[in-house]
C-alpha cells in the first residue's frame, strides 16, 4: 500500500517515512499541499496531512480532495500541533478519518494507520461482495447514490459530499424508514478509535440536508431517538 506524507517539516517526513516503510508500506513525502496536489493522488491508499503549512493549509487541501470524485474516497489522517476540541471537530467534519496531535508517538501513528487502512479495506471488500447482489446504486426519486464511484446526483446534477456525509446518506437511504441513533451513526460512519462528539452527527446531518436539496427534508429527526430517511 502507498502512503503519502504531506508536512513542511522535512525531519518529520523522514521519521514517518522510515517508520512506515519498516511496517511494509511504500511511502512518498512532500513538503506542501501545492506540491502534493501536483501528484497522481489516486494511487495512494492513505494521506498523512499536516494542518499548518505554507500558503495552503491541510484543511484547505483536504476540502479540495473531498470535493473531487477521483480523490474523495482516499482516507486522510491529520497530523498537527493544533489542539482543542474545535480543531478536532473541524478536521473530522471536512471528512478526515483520524486526527493525531504533535508531538507524535510513532507507536500511536502506526496503530492508527493500521486501523484506518483495515477499516477502508473492509469497506472495499463489503462493496465488492454486496455490490452485485444489491446493485451499484441506491436511489430515491432523482436522488441517486453510486456505491462504486462514491458519487451522488440529484436530478442528474452532481452533489459534492465529504466521505462522512456520503456514508451517512448511503446508510440512511439504503435502510429508509429505520431510525438510527446518534451512537449507531457514529459507530457505522466514523472511523473506529476516533473521539467524536454526538453533536458532530448533528452538524453533518445539517450540512447533508442542505446539499441534497429537496431530499434534505426526507432526513427526519426523531427526537429522543435519532435520524431516519423517509420520502
Amino acid at each position: 500500500m502507498k502512503i503519502l506524507v504531506v508536512d513542511d517539516e522535512q525531519d518529520l517526513c523522514d521519521i514517518l517515512q522510515f517508520n512506515l516503510e519498516n511496517e511494509g508500506y511504500e511511502v512518498d513525502t512532500v513538503n506542501s499541499a501545492e506540491e502534493a496536489l501536483r501528484l497522481p493522488l489516486s494511487v495512494y491508499s492513505l494521506i498523512l496531512l499536516d494542518v499548518m503549512m505554507g500558503e495552503m493549509s491541510g484543511f484547505q487541501m483536504a476540502r479540495r480532495l473531498k470535493d473531487d470524485a477521483s480523490t474523495a474516497s482516499i482516507p486522510i489522517i491529520f497530523i498537527t500541533a493544533l489542539d482543542g476540541e474545535d480543531n478536532t471537530v473541524r478536521g473530522l467534519n471536512i471528512g478526515a478519518d483520524d486526527y493525531i496531535s504533535k508531538p507524535l508517538s510513532m507507536k500511536e501513528v502506526k496503530a492508527r494507520v493500521k486501523a484506518v487502512l483495515r477499516r477502508t479495506a473492509g469497506e472495499a471488500r463489503w462493496h465488492a461482495e454486496n455490490g452485485a447482489a444489491d446493485g451499484d446504486t441506491v436511489a430515491c426519486g432523482t436522488l441517486v447514490i453510486d456505491r462504486m464511484s462514491k458519487s451522488v446526483t440529484v436530478g442528474g446534477v452532481a452533489v459534492q459530499l465529504t466521505k462522512i456525509e456520503f456514508e451517512l446518506l448511503l446508510l440512511l437511504v439504503s435502510q429508509a424508514g429505520k431510525v438510527f441513533s446518534r451512537e449507531e451513526l457514529l459507530r457505522r460512519c466514523w472511523p473506529k478509535d476516533t473521539y467524536v462528539l454526538d453533536r458532530t452527527v448533528d452538524v453533518n446531518i445539517t450540512r447533508l440536508r442542505k446539499k441534497i436539496g429537496e431530499y434534505g427534508q426526507c432526513i427526519k429527526t426523531r427526537f429522543g431517538y435519532g435520524y431516519t430517511f423517509k420520502k
